[in-house]
């Protein structure tokens, strides 16, 4: 008998067993893939071309130091000093890390005054406050919302928890354009309206600018490959067993799991199983009803090009414009237009994206040949494409997204994107498309939803959940470690350490030996 099983060896479940092991506690981890990490994964997906992609999740932002530290994992994340380009007419705005000067002045061209960079600088400081104050909890037993709001502040709960971002936006800027570039960050993974008044786009936004007390979106030297092979190291070499090619089929709550392996079928008992999967899949397994199911809406293009496109914009270099995030037709109303035009069933007309490219700030990605010829990636990830796009004829809708993205980019550069694309030695362009659909294929994730399910408040909701880690489930023994617990979502670890706390403040949970 094991003290867990961990179903699902993505990144949070390796995280989970990492802390278990370590605390001397028997653990087996079943992944169905032949491979860890979940989405946490790198590939060199174009034959011939030494390039490893970060094929699904590609940056890190809400990984906690504290973990990295904890686990001594051997992991580099470096911070990109572009924090965005918008491409503008013959012109961009240009947010610049670390010349305020210089973003300053790219703002004013852009919009024609200084109204609305001191508005961004008020915003921004607003959410920084957030996320210094509020990253630390995230690793602690759940507060209440009176607990959470006394520590953020009166007017940061008012603009973040209680109004409609979209409101919020529509009254501190002005500029269409830079009303677009905040809302992106409230519309990531999530198909939703920013004037929602039950808030998805605000809960969505809040796990976007926290990150680890700073907001940073960093990137991950080696790929995203690299998060996912420190952990599985750290786990192993704390005692746990991790086996690829593992379907867990049933769980039963009273601690028995059953997969499938190419043996045949099995059953394990333990007194805790952790579940790193949706929670939809979690009901499915349990023989319950999944409920209604969720919805991811995105698209991801990978590329790799023959060098960075040219921009309209000759005040700006390709490699700072691409250094961080490239927006595409992002502006407010692109934004709202594009999500009518899904809503009612179509892929948008012009569809809305946003692009960055890894090598630029991580080389390391690249063979030697690729990085002397000036080759580059890029990761592009577009936004209100529900899975209901793609249900009816998945391939004739992906490759119509894939048409109406591309022109959307080419629309702002200064030549057509195809033109920039790396060949691979049978002459196929190196360019690789996921949509949710894909992903519900891949990674059985329901409705390809990349957080599992909508995001949460990082705080109880229930009484009863105060002082709980935002893990438990109905069933005493069964604790969610993945995405779909309350704080989960993103490159973490988070729900894996707090899972693995529940189960070591259970002091009635056996010890090995």
């Amino acid at each position: 008998m094991y003290d867990a099983v961990i179903a699902g060896g993505g990144h949070n479940g390796l995280v989970a067993a990492a802390y278990l092991a370590r605390a001397g506690r028997r653990v087996l981890v079943l992944e169905r893939l032949g491979h860890l990490g979940g989405l946490a994964v790198s590939a060199r997906p174009f034959p011939g071309v030494d390039a490893r992609i970060s094929r699904y999740s590609y940056l890190v932002s809400l990984l906690p130091t504290r973990i990295v530290r904890e686990l001594g994992l051997p992991l580099e994340l470096r911070r990109r000093r572009f924090a965005s380009y918008t491409p503008a007419g013959g012109t961009g705005l240009l947010v610049d890390g670390a010349d305020a000067a210089r973003t300053a002045a790219s703002f004013r061209a852009v919009t024609g005054g200084d109204a609305d960079f001191a508005a961004w600088q008020r915003f921004y400081g607003l959410t920084g406050q957030v996320a210094r104050r509020l990253a630390a909890t995230l690793l602690e037993p759940l507060r209440d919302a009176s607990g959470l709001r006394a520590l953020v502040g009166a007017e940061a709960w008012r603009e973040l928890f209680e109004r409609p971002v979209g409101e919020v936006v529509d009254e501190r800027f002005a500029d269409d354009r830079v009303r677009g570039i905040v809302l992106t960050d409230a519309l990531i993974g999530t198909f939703a309206d920013p004037w929602d008044r039950t808030l998805p786009a605000n809960r969505c936004l809040l796990y976007h600018v926290v990150g680890d007390g700073t907001g940073d979106w960093n990137v991950p030297v080696g790929g995203m490959g690299a998060v996912t092979r420190a952990l599985a190291a750290a786990a192993r070499a704390a005692g746990a067993e991790l086996r690829t090619g593992a379907e867990v089929v049933a769980i039963d709550q009273a601690g028995e799991v059953t997969f499938r392996d190419a043996a045949g079928e099995h059953a394990v008992s333990a007194g805790r199983i952790l579940v790193n999967l949706p929670p939809a899949t979690l009901s499915r397994l349990l023989g319950e009803s999944p409920g209604t199911a969720p919805e991811g809406a995105q698209l991801k293009v990978n590329m790799v090009l023959s060098r960075l496109p040219r921009l309209r914009d000759a005040a700006v270099r390709p490699q700072e414009a691409f250094g961080g995030t490239f927006h595409i037709n992002e502006s407010r109303e692109q934004l709202v237009a594009a999500y009518a035009e899904a809503g009612a069933g179509r892929i948008p007309t012009l569809p809305p994206a946003e692009v960055y490219c890894h090598s630029l700030t991580d080389p390391s990605i690249l063979g030697s040949e690729l990085r002397g010829a000036g080759a580059h990636t890029l990761t592009l990830f577009g936004l209100h494409m529900p899975a209901r796009l793609f249900r009816a004829d998945p391939e004739r809708a992906r490759a119509e997204a894939l048409r109406a993205t591309l022109a959307s980019f080419n629309s702002v550069l200064a030549e057509p994107i195809e033109d920039c694309l790396l060949r691979t030695p049978d002459g196929e362009p190196c360019l690789e498309v996921k949509t949710p659909v894909d992903l519900e294929e891949e990674a059985a994730l329901p409705g390809g939803h990349i957080f599992h399910r909508d995001l949460s408040w990082p705080y109880a909701e229930e009484p009863a959940d105060v002082g709980r880690w935002g893990v438990e489930t109905e069933h005493p023994r069964i604790l969610l470690c993945g995405a779909g617990a309350r704080r989960g979502g993103g490159v973490s670890g988070i729900p894996g350490h707090n899972a693995a706390r529940a189960v070591l403040d259970d002091r009635g949970l056996s010890r090995r030996g």
